[in-house]
């Protein structure tokens, strides 16, 4: 049977049972720092800029930057249970971090207020109407001043393609085991994802559905949304390990530049 797929997925999946299913990629502190390392190498920071997170989760990377003396970041999330954990984390380690809650298409946030956005950890393609991610890279367009920069950071879909498993396990100490099963219609990949604990049984079942995208069809995405100067990386993995890590496996990003004068956005509203 075809794997049917709640249509809100995204508002309720990412909570603390997620931190668990994917914390080999989601909680380890050396790859965030490795991820960090190639942010600041492809993006022009300085400690005095102002960096937004969105759809940060439980803001690993926003911690890591603040970590590195940048003091300007705002951590934005959907989930009421990730922004709450960025606040706890940020008070336990005496790091200054702006947490908000919101939704990334109309974050609220004020206008040309940014130096950079970051949409790290494929962050896009989780909500299904067509027209989402381009209101989220207009809304990341709005929100940063005339020369600043995006960088997104997304599984390379072509590889994924070319690499589907259409299922996965792994366990997680003694006790869990997440199973996976997926399936590809056509650049949409859907997955049920059961945890399963050996001492108390089932703790989860779910199904999520993520939209792929190729270096192009990402490329156009960032174009459409006005940003100039678009180049995208593809086809490597920050896991030095080998396994299926999901989504996780093989990313691309790419990073896009708004002008003075940027191109129409009104397609995407």
């Amino acid at each position: 049977m075809p794997i049917e797929v709640d249509a809100d997925w995204w508002k309720t999946l990412f909570d603390r049972v997620y931190l668990i299913t994917d914390a080999r990629s989601v909680c380890d502190e050396e790859l965030t720092r490795r991820e960090v390392d190639l942010i600041c190498e492809m993006l022009p920071l300085q400690p005095g800029h102002r960096i937004l997170d969105l759809c940060g989760g439980h803001g690993r990377h926003s911690l890591e930057l603040c970590r590195r003396g940048f003091r300007g970041c705002t951590l934005l999330d959907y989930s009421l249970a990730m922004t709450d954990i960025a606040r706890e984390k940020a008070r336990e380690t005496g790091q200054h971090l702006d947490v908000v809650c919101s939704d990334a298409r109309k974050t609220g946030l004020a206008g040309e207020s940014f130096d950079h956005v970051l949409i790290l950890g494929n962050s896009i393609g989780y909500i299904q109407e067509p027209q989402a991610d381009g209101q989220i890279l207009a809304e990341a367009h709005r929100v940063l001043r005339p020369g600043g920069w995006l960088l997104v950071d997304v599984t390379d879909g072509e590889v994924v393609k070319k690499s589907f498993r259409p299922n996965a396990w792994h366990e997680i100490g003694d006790d869990i085991v997440v199973c996976r099963e997926r399936e590809i219609r056509d650049s949409v990949v859907c997955a049920r994802e059961m945890v399963l604990s050996k001492k108390k049984g089932l703790i989860r079942d779910r199904t999520y559905a993520v939209r792929l995208y190729d270096s192009k069809s990402l490329a156009v995405l960032l174009e459409s949304a006005g940003f100039s100067r678009v180049s995208v990386r593809t086809d490597f993995s920050f896991h030095q390990n080998a396994g299926d890590y999901g989504f996780m496996n093989r990313r691309m990003i790419a990073t896009g530049q708004k002008f003075e004068t940027p191109q129409a956005t009104l397609q995407f509203r």
